[in-house]
């Protein structure tokens, strides 16, 4: 039976009508912000620098690889996903503000900015610390701020206040990632610390230059060594500089003995050839490319670039969240956290029918599961889940072929 107009109407809601409280109290709000408070900000002055560029790359296509709480087979094989709260935080939601994918870039954000962060489970079905045997429905990213033996001080958004507090847990109940390249990025002398301090003295030079300044001497036509004739060049020296100040075009007039000497040339120094060069060197310690970057690399650099810059980022993120979320008896259980990567991501299309044909004919995938991969719906025939070779003649087929069932006769 359909539903009457009267039946919707009374149902329906409106944001803005249905949405005012009477009992609305200020305070039951906690703190109003005009920018997001639990989004993470570089530290030292990055943002300034090619610094952010390549972070934020890093950490967009490791977040673009799918993390998933798994079950493997008795070869250690993936076999299913299991769907809890874990793979529901590392994939689809992982708090009140972010999803599992803006929670993993904020992850690797702040892995590479800070040298370790904190994964922490803010909200359990039962308490860390009296059972290993819980299940996660929340994850935050926080900061390290302070360790100890077996605890450390973490700063982190609570969504209840509006905050960042800093609180202290036990590390066997916070997943702590170290960022793999830490002795490249994090280190106080690493590559990257120096080429930050070389591009903050180069942005402070630029500045200088561009201060305004006219950085003129003007020769007098008296000596000035002793402290009467100094006063009298101190004093032609302000009427120079207030005749430009208070001039419409910055004109001022000089005695005819007088001479200006101009010193704004510009000053040569190593500071840019040193910052190309540290650049250089940061590229090849991380194996990243210039062709990463804006986006032409080929198929083999970003393959080198998957294996050896993504691939420890994602190994140390997955190895710390199985250590510390998965107890050993999940462990034993064969469940397990895994990273897949899409392979037909950087696959032309003009190379996805060869192969869909190599994968098909030797039985690596089936029809749907290609079908998958290149965002085309599932075909309904049953022989489009089967690992088969279409191009030839499976036992079962060959024998109908041989012996063809009876045509069944018609009832008189």
């Amino acid at each position: 039976m359909a539903e009457s107009f009267g039946s919707r109407l009374r149902r329906a809601w409106n944001a803005f009508v249905n949405n005012r409280d009477p009992t609305y109290r200020p305070e039951e709000y906690s703190l109003g912000y005009w920018g997001r408070p639990d989004r993470r900000r570089f530290s030292t002055g990055k943002e300034r620098t090619i610094i952010n560029a390549i972070y934020n790359r890093i950490a967009m296509d490791a977040a673009a690889v799918d993390i998933r709480h798994v079950r493997l087979d008795d070869n250690n094989r993936f076999q299913a996903d299991i769907d809890d709260g874990l793979n529901q935080c590392l994939n689809v939601e992982a708090n009140l503000d972010q999803t599992g994918r803006a929670m993993r870039q904020d992850a690797f954000l702040s892995m590479l900015d800070e040298g370790v962060i904190a994964v922490v489970p803010v909200e359990t079905t039962t308490d860390p610390n009296l059972s290993a045997s819980y299940d996660i429905l929340q994850l935050r990213v926080g900061k390290v701020v302070e360790w100890f033996p077996k605890h450390v001080r973490v700063r982190l958004y609570n969504e209840d206040t509006g905050k960042n507090e800093e609180i202290i847990l036990k590390k066997r109940n916070v997943a702590l990632v170290e960022n793999p390249f830490y002795a490249v990025m994090n280190e106080p002398n690493s590559i990257l610390q120096r080429l930050i301090r070389k591009l903050n003295l180069l942005d402070a030079v630029d500045e200088q230059a561009s201060s305004g300044k006219l950085d003129l001497i003007i020769q007098l036509p008296y000596v000035v060594k002793n402290d009467i004739k100094q006063k009298q060049a101190e004093t032609r020296r302000k009427a120079v500089e207030d005749q430009l100040a208070g001039s419409k075009y910055g004109i001022a007039y000089i005695d005819g003995t007088e001479r200006v000497i101009q010193l704004n040339r510009p000053v040569e120094n190593n500071l840019l050839k040193t910052v190309e060069y540290f650049t250089s060197m940061l590229y090849s310690q991380l194996g990243v490319t210039q062709s990463i970057m804006d986006g032409t690399a080929d198929e083999k650099t970003m393959l080198n670039y998957n294996n050896r810059v993504i691939e420890p980022i994602l190994s140390a993120f997955t190895d710390e969240i199985k250590r510390k979320f998965l107890s050993k008896t999940a462990r034993s259980q064969k469940q397990s956290i895994m990273f897949f990567r899409d392979p037909f991501r950087l696959v032309p299309v003009s190379e996805i029918a060869e192969i869909a044909d190599k994968f098909t004919r030797n039985e690596i995938a089936t029809s749907n599961e290609i079908r998958q991969a290149i965002g085309m719906p599932p075909s309904s025939d049953p022989k489009a889940d089967e690992l088969r070779n279409s191009n030839l003649n499976h036992p079962d087929e060959k024998e109908m072929m041989e012996n063809p069932k009876p045509e069944e006769e018609t009832a008189a």
